[in-house]
């Protein structure tokens, strides 16, 4: 007993004393930690200081606070924007054929970019004092999504301009005078922009530009002038071919010491009229043979004054942060537009689709093999507009969340991948033809555009999620790494000391609220809701402690090496996603209203994400670089072994069933599907078929009574036996051609466009 007394005494005095505290304990816990830490370039740190946290910096420590997320006051559109959405968006689409565009032109009709232009498409983030639109995130969105389901080529052209570009840097950067020159030409369409920052051999790796910028004296306007000679070579950049006006992302160096002692000033934006000596427009890129303006442009010792800056010289070597911020706003409202729109066209055109085409003398939707793809197209469908509208909500809010943004982007265009994949797979013949009448082929021939730009996704899931979560979201690490990167060790040490003990005891914490949550099914944890989704709440919460867990082990057992094992990182990074993601669908549930008959989705979706996490974590233990390890952390979280399980048969079965007849259930659904206005607009076709499909309801009950008469041949349906009931007086003559109406609509989405042999013109649609 003495002996255990000695010891504790021994243990107290030596955590209260400062000196032998940090000679024993936290000052080799310090060497340790700047050992395993890879150096914090400049970059990086200004990356992982941009932006903001938002509501995955509680899911990602393990403290998912609904009431908060419940409570959170989402920005709806206002009375302007939804005008705008309803007339000048659906004038637009009237104006585009995409076919015609993509196949013919490789362009829109002079009368489309003279509206774009005209109607201020290309400024809908640009301030109204300077004539622009002043839109929030959401309408931006929206207005995106629903040009999208009609032409992804127009989509692009217009959120370009409206996402990381001129536009928004001159807003949150320019000087006046910049922004009492730039912003009323562009938001008039006088001036089209361009933002040129990936070259040949700087792709995602923006912050190794090879182009250069050296101040120097130079002559501009006839005077000798402080400015900067240029050279660079961009690709890929969009709207380029049309621009008037170029943003430049370069790297100034300053060898004379002009503007001061740094002679490494770093990564600068600056704004170039297209028309300036030197510059140079290049031949044009065709993004999989997309209507949407891109290509190259270059210039080699271009000079330009030092006030062309974006922001003036005080901004020289800020355009890493600026572009860091605003990318990561982007990122968060145009490819997920993008993509929900693709959503939403894939699961509307699809469902009606199934109901309207027959084999085997069934509509394809009552098919289990097809109701699985549908289930999940409807599924997809929600989910895509529940992110986006949180998303896009929480920069209206003022967040700059970059964590959020890269997981919207990339699960997003995934979301968007399986969405398309699925409808052409049960579209089938009819998905694959090219003509005026395929509503499906650009989409997902153009779908790798969004795969691929703001951050490949491969970059964006495996070093974007987890690299930036771990780091903003945690509440000690970046703190930790900042007093790491401190050059004198004491006082760095006396910075880490207090947040070691505060990290140890948050993941003790973290352990055993895992472990208790997975012994117990997380049936303790407090929630606010009381209804269907209690245990959804329960489990996420459950399943954020493990997340939590899991973090600081694999920081702990690997630490800068974890950059470098990005599977292993990744599947931390899922995890986060699917806990934002499962959150973002329960948000959208109760500002909706909380409609019963959208219960199944929710269902569906947060299973989905739970079974997600639940594969990611076991992939996790299973990989981790210690077995031993691995297992122990395994038994931790899952101590029951397998704890999720996908919905079953019958709720697919429902879901798919109710999108292909329920017309009120599928429009709210699929808000963001543009439907046009023209007879033949294909979606129109189609969704005027299913209409004048409904309504033959009445006779198809008269025609079953006669063939259960035997009045009229027991095989065929109505339209096959349609003169026959004519015949017999079982359909008036008004009747029989209400069907004939509907059969030609019927054909009309069910044949495909054929072309004469020189394909220049459709020979039958």
């Amino acid at each position: 007993m003495l002996f255990w007394i000695i010891v504790i005494v021994a243990v107290v005095y030596v955590f209260r004393s400062t000196s032998l505290r940090q000679q024993w304990i936290t000052g080799p816990a310090f060497k340790l930690f700047k050992r395993v830490l890879p150096p914090l370039s400049q970059t990086e740190r200004e990356a992982m200081e941009a932006g903001s946290v938002w509501l995955e910096a509680d899911l990602f420590k393990g403290q998912p606070d609904w009431q908060k997320l419940y409570d959170l006051a989402l920005p709806e559109l206002t009375a302007e924007e939804q005008d705008f959405i309803d007339n000048e968006v659906t004038e637009l689409m009237s104006l585009i054929d995409d076919f015609d565009a993509v196949h013919n032109r490789k362009d829109f009709s002079d009368a489309a970019w003279q509206y774009m232009r005209e109607k201020g498409f290309f400024s809908l983030i640009i301030p109204k004092e300077y004539g622009g639109k002043a839109f929030s995130a959401l309408a931006n969105s929206t207005i995106v999504s629903k040009i999208a389901s009609r032409s992804l080529s127009a989509g692009v052209t217009v959120m370009v301009p409206n996402s990381l570009g001129p536009g928004e840097l001159l807003s949150h950067y320019g000087t006046q005078q910049q922004k009492d020159y730039w912003l009323p030409r562009l938001a008039s369409g006088q001036d089209i922009p361009c933002f040129a920052l990936t070259g040949p051999e700087a792709g995602s790796d923006a912050g190794g530009i090879p182009d250069t910028g050296i101040v120097t004296m130079g002559e501009f306007e006839g005077k000798e002038t402080l400015g900067i000679r240029l050279n660079w070579e961009k690709r890929y950049i969009t709207l380029a071919p049309v621009a008037t006006v170029l943003g430049l992302a370069f790297k100034l160096q300053d060898p004379d010491g002009l503007l001061g002692d740094n002679k490494h000033i770093g990564i600068t934006c600056a704004l170039i009229p297209t028309s300036h000596a030197g510059v140079e427009v290049g031949n044009r890129h065709l993004p999989l043979e997309q209507a949407f303006m891109n290509g190259t442009t270059r210039g080699k010792d271009v000079f330009i004054p030092l006030d062309w800056i974006i922001g003036g010289k005080d901004y020289a070597g800020k355009g890493w942060r600026m572009l860091i911020e605003c990318l990561s706003a982007g990122r968060g409202i145009s490819l997920p537009a993008l993509s929900a729109g693709n959503a939403h066209l894939s699961a509307q055109t699809t469902a009606i689709y199934s109901a309207i085409r027959q084999q085997f003398g069934c509509s394809l939707y009552e098919f289990e093999g097809v109701q699985d793809g549908l289930a999940q197209l409807a599924a997809n469908a929600y989910k895509a507009e529940a992110i986006r509208r949180l998303t896009a909500g929480g920069i209206d809010l003022g967040q700059k969340p970059g964590v959020v943004t890269a997981i919207a982007k990339y699960h997003m265009t995934e979301l968007a991948r399986e969405s398309i994949n699925i409808a052409m797979d049960i579209h089938g013949g009819k998905g694959i033809q090219m003509g005026p009448n395929n509503y499906l082929a650009s989409l997902y021939t153009a779908l790798p555009v969004s795969i691929t730009v703001e951050g490949a996704n491969i970059l964006t899931r495996n070093l974007m999620i987890f690299g930036q979560g771990a780091t903003r979201c945690h509440p000690y690490v970046f703190e930790e790494m900042m007093a790491a990167a401190e050059p004198d060790f004491q006082t760095g040490l006396n910075q880490f000391e207090p947040l070691l003990f505060k990290h140890v005891k948050f993941a003790v914490g973290n352990a055993f609220a895992a472990f208790f949550g997975g012994l117990t099914g997380a049936r303790f944890v407090r929630v606010p809701k009381q209804d269907a989704n209690k245990r959804h709440m329960q489990q996420i919460h459950r399943i954020s402690k493990g997340l939590a867990f899991c973090s600081d082990i694999a920081m702990l057992m690997l630490g800068g090496e974890l950059k470098r094992r990005e599977m292993l990182s990744a599947r931390l990074g899922d995890v986060l996603s699917e806990l934002y993601m499962a959150s973002a669908v329960l948000k959208h549930f109760y500002a909706t209203g909380a409609d019963p008959q959208q219960q199944p989705l929710v269902d569906f979706l947060i299973r989905e994400s739970l079974v997600n996490c639940e594969a990611a974590l076991k992939g996790f233990c299973r990989h981790i670089s210690n077995p031993v390890v691995g297992v122990l952390l395994k038994r931790l979280l899952f101590p029951w072994g397998t704890s999720f399980t996908a919905v079953n048969d019958s709720v697919k079965t429902q879901l798919a069933t109710t999108l292909c007849t329920d017309d009120a259930f599928r429009n709210n659904l699929t808000p963001l599907c543009y439907v046009g206005r023209e007879e033949d607009d294909a979606v129109r076709v189609l969704n005027d078929a299913m209409t004048a499909i409904d309504n033959l309801t009445p006779l198809m009950k008269k025609v079953r009574a006669a063939q259960q008469a035997k009045t009229l041949p027991r095989k065929g349906s109505i339209f096959q036996i349609r003169e026959a009931a004519l015949a017999a007086g079982v359909l008036s003559e008004s009747e029989a051609d209400q069907v004939a109406h509907a059969d030609t609509l019927r054909m009309r989405v069910i044949n495909v466009d054929e072309f004469d042999f020189s394909l220049d013109s459709v020979v039958n649609a």
